[in-house]
């Protein structure tokens, strides 16, 4: 017998205070952030949607493994055990341990990047598109067009476009493409899966070429459950082996361990290369630390290897793909449009439909993250125009292809209740929607600027 309810497959035993701020409060929280989210401090949050990105909750096997944390200056056994568990998931023999995802991306791609050189994605997310760009290299996306309409139901709109990718590698010639980057779940692109199929596809192209096919991975156990459930072919094939079996695809990978690893700081670099990898190497020595440790503690090391291992677990990952599914059924029958069908990782919420009389220059996503917060301490975070947005030579805005708002929720973390708290603060967000006015931006650094933009009424 299977039940409706779906219940988190463990037992919760350290919590955390949550301080339940007033509407007052928070109005004056918020101005003092300048209407930015990513400026409120934690203690004045409610409800953390912000990101999914090293909010994970640890489990006592983690925990355990930090206690036997090895801090030796090189070949820690933390290290060796690290570097085993993301050899046999990537298939990978050249491991370069970081602090975080980021950090891998500016050791790979600004050593392949540089002027004159393109990338190609499914999406770039922001600091994947800030390492390119910074570097001088052009970053691309080419989602299938599907992808583009938040309301249509598509199995895998995650996908890249094979088509475009052609039409792009002959436009500016292999030899200047410096990589075509495959990031599943496609998380600016509405956290939506990629398939097998199009990974396989994406690969073959690339050989075809001689590019170089990199797996931006943060989401690849999210992305084998879609996988297993949703492509004809993989019913009998384990999440774990789904995940290899797309690892193989490629020439090296990238990953933010602060997801899909299932802790709170670290990341790594895995290739196939060897003269890439020594490059890598030198500069990963350099700027984070000893190759056997990056930027991370033996205490991160052993927390991330049980953590890649536990995130395979089957009743962990039908909980966390269906408790997220839970939030976005409850939001879709409260009238509130959203990218369906609902990702791995968050729920994104179609901010220009949900606010159709505020102007794209006035920025929905970030009027609707604003609201949430002063509505029920809930924090989120804007994915549109704000963060993707560009400007013209008559510096007017280029908004962004849609304008979200990612609910991005944070693994073990939060109950059912917590969700129904949130779906309850949309039901009361609704209520207002037509009496609402944008803004704009008063401050903006030159890269990233969605985290540290300060923002203003329009009116």
């Amino acid at each position: 017998m299977t039940f409706k309810t779906i219940i988190e497959p463990f037992r919760i035993k350290t919590v955390e205070r949550i301080r339940l701020t007033t509407p007052e409060e928070r109005e004056a929280f918020l101005q003092n952030a300048h209407y930015n989210p990513f400026l409120l401090h934690s203690t004045e949050v409610i409800i953390d949607l912000l990101t999914d990105s090293g909010t994970s909750a640890m489990s006592s096997e983690q925990w355990a493994g930090i206690m036997r944390g090895d801090e030796s200056y090189a070949g820690a056994t933390s290290w060796l055990r690290m570097e085993k568990a993301v050899q046999d998931l990537t298939g990978c023999p050249y491991i370069l341990p970081t602090h975080q995802g980021r950090a891998a991306e500016h050791l790979l791609y600004s050593r392949i990047g540089g002027p004159g050189k393109v990338f190609i994605s499914n999406t770039h997310f922001d600091t994947t598109r800030a390492n390119i760009e910074f570097s001088g290299a052009m970053a691309i996306d080419c989602p299938i067009p599907e992808n583009s309409n938040p309301s249509l139901l598509h199995p895998f709109k995650g996908n890249l476009d094979i088509g475009k990718l052609e039409e792009n590698i002959t436009l500016h010639g292999a030899a200047n493409i410096a990589a075509v980057i495959l990031t599943v779940t496609n998380n600016s692109g509405g956290g939506q899966p990629v398939s097998m199929e199009n990974a396989r596809a994406v690969s073959n192209i690339c050989k075809k070429h001689g590019i170089r096919f990199i797996l931006d991975a943060c989401r690849i156990a999210e992305n084998a459950w879609f996988i297993k459930h949703q492509e004809a072919g993989f019913e009998n094939v384990s999440y774990r082996e789904i995940a290899q079996q797309m690892f193989a695809l490629s020439d090296g990978c990238i990953m933010s361990a602060k997801k899909d690893a299932l802790v709170n700081m670290g990341g790594f670099l895995a290739l196939r290369d060897l003269d890439l990898a020594v490059i890598c190497r030198t500069v990963l020595i350099v700027t984070e630390g000893f190759s056997t440790y990056g930027g991370l503690s033996g205490r991160d090391m052993e927390a991330i290897a049980i953590g890649l291992e536990e995130v395979f677990d089957t009743d962990y990952l039908n909980y966390r793909i269906k408790s997220t599914a839970y939030l976005a059924d409850k939001l879709h029958a409260l009238g509130i449009p959203i990218m369906r069908p609902a990702g791995g990782h968050a729920v994104y919420v179609d901010a220009r439909a949900f606010y159709p009389d505020i102007p794209l220059d006035q920025y929905p996503g970030q009027v609707m993250a604003c609201e949430l917060y002063r509505l029920g301490g809930i924090r989120c975070c804007e994915i549109g125009s704000v963060m993707f947005g560009k400007y013209d030579a008559e510096g007017q805005l280029i908004p962004a292809k849609m304008d979200l708002v990612r609910l991005a929720i944070p693994r073990r973390v939060y109950t059912q209740s917590h969700v129904d708290y949130v779906v309850e603060a949309f039901g009361e967000l609704a209520k207002s929607r037509d009496q609402k006015d944008g803004f704009r931006i008063a401050y903006e650094p030159p890269f990233l600027r969605h985290f540290t933009a300060r923002f203003e009424p329009a009116s």
